[in-house]
């Protein structure tokens, strides 16, 4: 199952940042890779939230679970229905000396063992990439604010 973990400093402290990954449904506002997430349910600590992703043309869509730990400022979620057998992963915040180290996991599984081995790299080069543009679009978002 492949596993992606990237991170990022950003010029901002933690409680600057941690209400902006809450917000998921305003991600496509600063994301060119997302199309839309919605959230279908919010309680106090959290969300259930459609998510649709446009990955080098093809449309990717899931339904997650995302659980909010505010005294932490950590954010974990999971698929509960989509087109990945599994999707799931975790928001970090560590404090730097210049701000915050921004870290995304994201721990999924294609579902279809015979094309696994062939499609799980390039799944996880675009995992990657993906996320690692998530990051940079926060990055930007935080350290170019007027």
């Amino acid at each position: 199952m492949p596993y992606v973990e990237v991170s990022l400093p950003v010029r901002a402290e933690r409680s600057e940042i941690y209400p902006i990954l809450k917000e998921m449904e305003k991600y496509p506002e600063f994301m060119a890779d997302l199309v839309s997430v919605e959230v279908v349910e919010r309680k106090e600590n959290s969300t259930i939230t459609k998510w649709v992703s446009n990955v080098d043309g093809r449309i990717i869509k899931w339904t997650e679970v995302d659980l909010f730990d505010d005294a932490n400022m950590h954010i974990s979620y999971k698929q509960i229905d989509g087109d990945l057998k599994k999707f799931e992963g975790e928001w970090i915040l560590t404090p730097v000396a210049d701000g915050t180290e921004i870290k995304l996991t994201v721990d999924f599984e294609f579902g279809i063992p015979m094309i696994a081995g062939l499609l799980n790299p390039i799944l996880k080069k675009k995992v990657r990439d993906n996320s690692l543009n998530m990051l940079t679009a926060i990055k930007e978002r935080m350290e170019n604010r007027a």
